[in-house]
């Protein structure tokens, strides 16, 4: 019996911590004015980077989180340090990040959201930020397993996280009815960038990143930081100087040994429509290379990812070699040899050092060559890039 009293004390005393921790974290959001919740398949990290610096230009006071490549909390003077997570990645980290942004006064948050389950997305939005200005990038096929199984399935996904009562903005063009739907049963207003809304970004607008940036991502973070009262040259202005996103789309020359290989960070870029994208941008710059090495960094854990890729690569601008890094290779290589890949082209560096990787890579590079990361970060993407960028001489993307 006494067993039963404790354990039932122990169940009221949980339950009235868990209600007290609530109420605490809902006043928190009441303290802070104007909460940015950003999400997307891709390029949610980079247009959250670039609203808050933005802000912050603005002289308005911003705290950001990004949860892309590697997590990080951004304070209102531009300084950013890793977010500390005891196990893996879990929403309630959330909680904490409101609370910081409370403790540095801030008066607009910009928080990436980090979930992808729908029911998760949904939890995030509703009971962990409740935003005033929620931000949706584009839906595209990627993370089926979790949000498929198709591209309809992954805009719905997405929609979870429209917020109630506020404004809702987008880059999407596809999927605007599905986005529609929600915003009207929620009673908020959708503002959707348009095409024309991104030719007017023009090319001086641009040349300011020392990375490759998207129009469509810059269009969309300036409309954005326009409705909080930041005029286009004051917000321009920040996005320029602020630090990138690890995953950013970056570029490093180097001569290794007479050899000269020129190597680009795509890897950030996940699903075909964007990859194909960056892989054609980046044969653009390097025209008259003499090898073109594609590297596909695979995850055995996000199969339908390297099943899409391969599926699709054979029909894109041909590499001379493919180099398989990562885990579960073998899922992109049947896909990648049913659409057309020579099986000959291909390298499998798979459980393979970095340095490894690198030295197959100058194997095949001839006298010179393109070598661009592609397909996941995750993993020894990040490694790769940095065993590149440390050996070379890093180059404006333009």
């Amino acid at each position: 019996m006494p067993s039963i009293l404790i354990l039932a004390a122990t169940i009221i005393l949980l339950v009235c911590l868990g209600y007290l921790e609530k109420r605490r974290h809902e006043a928190n959001l009441k303290r802070i004015p104007h909460r940015v919740h950003v999400n997307g398949t891709r390029g949610k990290s980079s247009v959250t980077r670039l609203i808050a610096a933005g802000l912050r230009e603005g002289g308005i006071r911003t705290c950001a989180k990004t949860t892309g490549t590697l997590p990080r909390m951004i304070l209102p003077n531009g300084q950013e340090y890793p977010v500390f997570r005891p196990a893996k990645a879990n929403v309630i980290e959330q909680i904490r990040i409101v609370d910081t942004a409370v403790k540095w006064n801030a008066e607009v948050l910009v928080i990436e959201c980090m979930a992808l389950q729908p029911r998760l997305q949904w939890l995030c939005e509703n009971s962990l930020v409740k935003s005033t200005h929620g931000v949706i990038t584009n839906a595209r096929e990627d993370h089926l397993d979790v949000m498929g199984p198709g591209e309809v399935d992954v805009a719905k996904a997405l929609a979870a996280m429209i917020p109630l009562n506020g404004k809702f903005y987008t880059a999407e063009r596809e999927h605007l009815d599905i986005f529609q739907y929600a915003v009207d049963d929620r009673g908020s207003e959708m503002i959707a960038t348009t095409l024309q809304d991104v030719e007017k970004i023009t090319e001086d607008d641009l040349v300011g990143f020392p990375y490759i940036e998207h129009a469509e991502n810059v269009a969309l973070a300036l409309r954005i930081c326009s409705d909080l009262g930041v005029d286009k040259e004051t917000a321009l202005r920040g996005m320029w100087g602020a630090v990138p996103d690890p995953g950013a789309m970056t570029a490093y020359d180097m001569e290794f040994f007479g050899r000269k290989l020129h190597f680009v960070n795509g890897f950030a870029a996940n699903d075909p429509e964007s990859t194909l994208r960056i892989w054609q941008m980046a044969l653009d710059r390097y025209p008259n290379v003499e090898k073109k090495i594609a590297i596909f960094n695979c995850r055995a854990d996000r199969p339908d990812r390297s099943r899409q890729l391969g599926e699709v690569v054979g029909a894109w601008p041909k590499a001379d070699h493919y180099v398989l890094m990562g885990t579960g290779t073998y899922i992109f290589a049947k896909a990648a040899i049913r659409s057309g890949i020579d099986p000959m082209k291909i390298v499998f560096a798979e459980d393979r050092r970095t340095e490894e990787i690198f030295e197959a890579c100058v194997q095949i590079s001839g006298q010179s060559a393109l070598v661009m990361g592609m397909a996941n970060i995750g993993g020894q993407g990040l490694e790769v890039i940095r065993y590149f960028a440390n050996r070379s001489t890093f180059v404006a993307f333009k």
